[in-house]
């Protein structure tokens, strides 16, 4: 059973951490950061349990509302989770891709077709529709999100991906210029503040 504070930490982390730059253009972002640890030693993760990563799914349009998750379900998607920060990790450092992780990207890419179906009915005609059976729901939505990571793994942000460079915070972020190296206003002022505090430490030296 997870204790109290990790229940707070769960529920409390999308307000006091702000969507990294970049997540509003790429959703895997959101995603590999739904777990991460903290400066201070406070960490979180957003798909802790079937409802939380119920919330998780629906709130980024991956799922409808009424579709049920269960243990099984959210642990899939925190497996799936793990290998895509470890595609991450190796891009921003330079380092070979694990091959478990590019095999389990494939393998959900793979799972399910992505594309929308063409559909007719009397009333609307042609469209195109994301029709799958409920009990599929998150085979589509892992597929969206290992298609996302890969568009952004091999597409021309892929130089901008960086980790957030406040330790321990480990979530991950586009850079949006070259000097900013970090996730959210809260992990700038506290590298600012342990490099005053290294200043100070070195003058009284």
């Amino acid at each position: 059973m997870r204790g109290v504070d990790d229940a707070l930490a769960t529920d409390v982390a999308p307000t006091a951490l702000p969507p990294v730059p970049g997540a509003d253009r790429y959703r895997s972002l959101d995603f590999a950061d739904t777990a991460a640890t903290l400066p201070a030693g406070q960490s979180y993760d957003l798909l802790a349990t079937p409802e939380s990563a119920m919330r998780w799914l629906a709130a980024h349009g991956l799922t409808a509302p009424e579709v049920q998750l269960y243990e099984f379900c959210a642990q899939r998607m925190r497996t799936l989770r793990g290998h895509v920060r470890a595609l991450f990790t190796a891009r921003v450092d330079g380092a070979p891709p694990p091959e478990e992780s590019l095999r389990a990207v494939n393998e959900a890419l793979t799972a399910v077709p992505t594309a929308p179906l063409l559909a007719w009915d009397g009333a609307q005609g042609l469209r195109r529709v994301q029709a799958h059976p409920t009990d599929q729901a998150v085979n589509h939505a892992l597929a969206t999100l290992a298609a996302d990571a890969a568009d952004l793994l091999t597409g021309p942000d892929a130089d901008t991906l960086a980790a957030c460079g406040s330790a321990p915070c480990d979530r991950f972020l586009l850079r949006t210029h070259g000097r900013r190296h970090w996730c959210s206003i809260r992990c700038g002022d506290s590298v600012r503040a342990a490099r005053a505090y290294a200043r100070r430490s070195g003058a009284s030296d």
